[in-house]
């Protein structure tokens, strides 16, 4: 009889005997805590349908970009991966033939943080119970296609399931927040909250720009016709999602810039915008601005700033054409905080209003610059390791190249930012496990007690994340 598939209960954990006891003691006062997930990707409108998943291929493949550029960079095409084109080319719609794919390829996975998370889902969630390979696809999706079809996987069921107490949806500025009213309506305010995103409001140059800001004129009632009707629209629909109970902004910047422009300026830059005569130079100089005067926003409404800059998004101009963005061919590159932050931090790095979380791309801004920033600065904390870096080793080179600057304090937690919801209690569990790896390490070392070690891990993973994502 062949030995049903299982996970070793110490995986993860330091590979030393003396260092892994400690571990897990502390990992076990932990693992089974509820899960604060305040940066995630889910629609909406997923919870407040609450209908079941749709099939095994379009819940655990084609959405996650960690597993699509790993099977395009071994010579799978997007298409047959059921990502949809835009020229009306075929592309792959069967589902069976996407999971068999993904399956065929599950050794490419080896020693990364995919293979962990869907482990995890496949093991710990669907109950798989023979390991994944070309021979069992069609038996591991089958399985996994019951499941997602009863009652007890539909997505409200799910939150409780996987212990969720809080989650974060990420919404464009001018989204009517449909979906997040009836879910107040039904009582989920309190558990399911949205996420202010205008990054496409603040692109001068965006391809869509034009359209984004005549649906913040929609959303807002307000004609946004002039930069003060701007600023006007934009500070309404803040509101708007501190009524929906939304305690957060998210940005994501390519070129990190922060230099406050006079109103004057600022004014004549959007006026060209609107006449479509903006530069690309006067573009990038206005969004380093509006970064500033989203912090300034947060002065006034105590919406929490996450800010993640240095990636190049779409890499392949002719892939995004085919299939449009948020496919995996975004590139992170080395990213500068310490001058780029200055004129920000010199305005608002002391105001009590105002928590600036930091994620990043890029490890050699921990200890150089993130660290010492977020060390002095009170309105300033580290956000966990992000995309290609929430992976065990990385996760651990990090909490070791900012601890010794910054503290433990000075960090909001596990933030896991992900579209592919069943991963969400994989990659919590991943950080737990590495942070008490870490803890267990400082107390082998006798440079923190054991009951230290404890209580710290417990802030970790309850306490910092609560009070990093409460609007002050």
């Amino acid at each position: 009889m062949t030995t049903p598939w299982s996970l070793h209960a110490e995986r993860a954990l330091p590979a030393d005997t003396t260092t892994r006891a400690i571990a897990t003691e502390i990992y076990r006062s932990i693992a089974d805590l509820p899960i604060t997930s305040m940066h995630g990707h889910v629609d909406a409108g997923v919870f407040d349908r609450d209908e079941p998943f749709g099939d095994p291929a379009e819940v655990l493949v084609t959405p996650d970009h960690y597993l699509l550029r790993m099977l395009v960079s071994q010579g799978a095409n997007l298409a047959e991966l059921g990502v949809r084109t835009l020229d009306g080319s075929p592309y792959e719609t069967d589902p069976r033939a996407i999971f068999r794919k993904f399956a065929a390829g599950w050794h490419l996975f080896r020693g990364t943080p995919t293979r962990y998370w869907m482990e995890h889902v496949l093991v710990e969630v669907f109950g798989v119970e023979k390991p994944l390979s070309a021979d069992t696809a069609d038996e591991v999706y089958d399985q996994i296609a019951a499941l997602l079809a009863s009652d007890a996987f539909r997505p409200l069921a799910l939150l409780d399931r996987f212990n969720i107490q809080l989650i974060a949806t990420t919404d464009g500025a001018a989204d009517p927040l449909a979906h997040h009213a009836s879910l107040r309506a039904r009582g989920w305010g309190d558990r399911i909250v949205p996420t202010f995103r205008p990054d496409p409001f603040l692109a001068l140059d965006g391809a869509h720009w034009r359209d984004h800001i005549d649906a913040l004129s929609v959303a807002s009632g307000i004609d946004v016709a002039s930069y003060p009707a701007y600023l006007s629209a934009l500070e309404q629909r803040r509101q708007a999602f501190v009524a929906m109970g939304g305690v957060a902004t998210d940005h994501g910047t390519t070129i990190l810039n922060t230099t406050p422009l006079a109103d004057a300026e600022a004014a004549r830059i959007f006026d060209a915008a609107l006449a479509g005569t903006v530069s690309a130079a006067e573009a990038q100089a206005f969004g380093g601005h509006m970064l500033t005067e989203m912090a300034r926003m947060s002065t006034e409404d105590g919406l929490v700033m996450q800010l993640h800059p240095g990636s190049l998004r779409n890499h392949d101009p002719a892939v995004q054409a085919l299939h449009g963005p948020d496919v995996g061919y975004d590139i992170p590159f080395a990213t500068e905080f310490t001058r780029a932050l200055q004129p920000l931090l010199m305005r608002f790095g002391h105001h009590p209003r105002l928590r600036l979380i930091l994620f990043t791309l890029d490890e050699d801004t921990y200890s150089r610059e993130l660290a010492p920033l977020a060390g002095v600065y009170p309105a300033v904390r580290l956000g966990a390791p992000w995309w290609f870096l929430d992976a065990p080793d990385a996760m651990r080179r990090g909490r070791e190249a900012v601890t010794e600057t910054a503290g433990f304090y000075n960090t909001t937690g596990f933030v896991d930012d992900t579209r592919a919801f069943f991963s969400i209690p994989a990659r919590h569990d991943l950080s737990r496990r590495v942070d008490s790896g870490y803890l267990a390490r400082l107390v082998a070392e006798h440079r923190l007690e054991l009951d230290e070690a404890i209580a710290t891990a417990y802030d970790l993973t309850v306490t910092l994340p609560q009070s990093a994502y409460t609007r002050t």
